[in-house]
């Protein structure tokens, strides 16, 4: 059971780290002009992280 408990440590540590990136993220998108907002959006669409551009 040792590792079922380091497990879910872990996966608590990669939520966390994740919810901190998605803050930083939001901060700088919050932060960039319309140019840079639209070559983010586009380059996040052919990467296929965006459906619809």
């Amino acid at each position: 059971m040792m590792s079922n408990r380091f497990t879910s440590r872990l996966s608590e540590n990669d939520d966390y780290k994740r919810d901190m990136l998605i803050q930083k993220i939001e901060h700088a998108v919050g932060q960039m002009k319309l140019s840079e907002l639209e070559a983010l959006a586009y380059d996040m669409f052919t990467k296929g992280y965006l459906e619809d551009y």
